[in-house]
This record gives structure tokens, sequence and C-alpha cells, in this order.
């Protein structure tokens, strides 16, 4: 797959047009959150969610099942910028203050918008991440070049206690941050920055649920904070985010 294809690919996976094509196999994935239903994924996924018992998180990343498609060699093709976002204020999982994404030269971001009690699509991209956390933490070449963040867009229920068990369950061995905002209103102006938006689902009486409703996305950052790359659950694999980190990490 060259540009052309891959462009393709990941304009329709922003746009949460890519179909769910057995996400199942997605990656072969098993529970990878203590708030997380399951990993039941289902076409769909990325919009759907649902809440239940809490399992227990592995030890470790699942393996990779073989990807349907051979991805292009990282520096073989391109990245055009998509977006540019700026620099925001929210709050770190030891409650202090925190920038989003928190960039020094030289580095890039993958950011990703959660919340803790999401059943299927969340899980997902917390699954792809802590693989993504464990491969970039055995590569030195990489490991200072890259932060991952989480952000919850559930700033009402995901505290920064919930977040940092988030982070406790995820273990992450990189530089993995988990962040959240003080209140709504904070919050608002990250995710129209990001074109992240939440859908709060309301019950017959107009009560809110806490099921909220979102296209999976995760970004990918440089660092003039160009969004360089967005990912839902078509092209939601840790070895195709690692490909187009290393591609704009060589410019």
């Amino acid at each position: 797959m060259r540009r052309g294809a891959a462009a393709g690919l990941a304009l329709a996976a922003a746009a949460g047009l890519v179909p769910a094509v057995a996400l199942t196999a997605a990656a072969g994935l098993v529970p990878a959150v203590a708030f997380a239903a399951a990993l039941a994924l289902t076409p769909g996924a990325a919009r759907a969610h649902d809440t239940g018992p809490d399992p227990e998180p592995p030890a470790a990343a699942p393996a990779q099942p073989p990807l349907l498609y051979e991805p292009p060699p990282p520096g073989s093709y391109e990245l055009p910028p998509i977006a540019r976002v700026r620099e925001h204020r929210l709050v770190g999982a030891d409650g202090l203050p925190a920038s989003l994404p928190a960039l020094e030269a030289g580095q890039v971001a993958i950011v990703s918008f959660v919340y803790s009690s999401c059943g299927q699509g969340c899980p997902l991209a917390l699954a792809t991440l802590q693989r993504l956390d464990r491969e970039l933490a055995a590569s030195p070449e990489l490991a200072g070049r890259v932060r991952l963040v989480t952000v919850s867009f559930d700033p009402s229920r995901d505290t920064p206690e919930r977040m940092a068990e988030l982070r406790d369950h995820l273990a992450p061995r990189g530089a993995w941050r988990f962040v959240t905002a003080p209140d709504d209103a904070a919050l608002g102006p990250v995710l129209a920055d990001y074109g992240q938006s939440v859908v709060r689902y309301l019950d017959a009486d107009g009560v809110e649920t806490g099921v909220l409703g979102h296209v999976l996305k995760v970004f990918l950052v440089d660092e003039s904070l160009r969004i360089r790359n967005v990912y839902s659950a078509g092209l939601m694999d840790a070895r195709l985010i690692r490909n187009d980190i290393e591609t704009v990490l060589a410019e």
C-alpha cells in the first residue's frame, strides 16, 4: 500500500467509515483495563458503547495476528499535516496541572480520547496503546521521542484518582500519561480542537445514563502541534502507528 491508498484508508477511518472488518481479529485482544466491560468487539464498536462487569487486566499486551495487508515501510510514504492543534492545560493522574500534548523538540505524541466505563471502542484503543507502549519501551531509539497521552472526556466520573487507577492497571513501561479535565467547560475547547465529538445519552426521563457515544479516534501529533494521522477502528494497529511515528520522526 502506497501513499494514495494509505491516505484513503486514513481519511475513511478518521470519518468512522472503515468497516469494523473483523475487529475480533483486529488484534487478538483480551481485556485490557479494569474499567472496560470486555473486548467482545463487533461491527460498529467504534461508535456503540455499553458498560458491564470489570474484568481483570492482562499482565502484558497480547500478540497481534498477521495484518490483512502489507503496510508500507517507514519513510516510504508521506503524511501531510491534517490540522493544527493548540497546547491545552488539563489535570494529570496526580491531580497536578498537565499540558496536552507537552512535546519537546524532536518528539511526537499519540493522543487518545476515552472514558473509563466504555465497554467496546475505548478498550480497543487502550489495548493498542498498551502494545505500542511495550514496543516503544523496548526500542531505545524511539523511547525518548514518543509520548502517549490518554485523555478522558468524562471528567465528572474520571477523576484524577480514577485515571491513576487506569494507569496502574495498564502498567506503562514508557512515557504514557493519563489526564482528565476539571470539568466539561475546560474539556470543551480540547474536544473542539481535536474534532472529537461526544454525545451523552439520556434515559426516557432525560437523565444522563453515563453512556457516551463517540467515534473512536487516536491522533498522531508532531512537534509543531500538527495532526499527521487519525486512527479509527479500521486502522487501530500498533504496527501501523509505529510505522507512521518512524516516518514523521525521520523527516
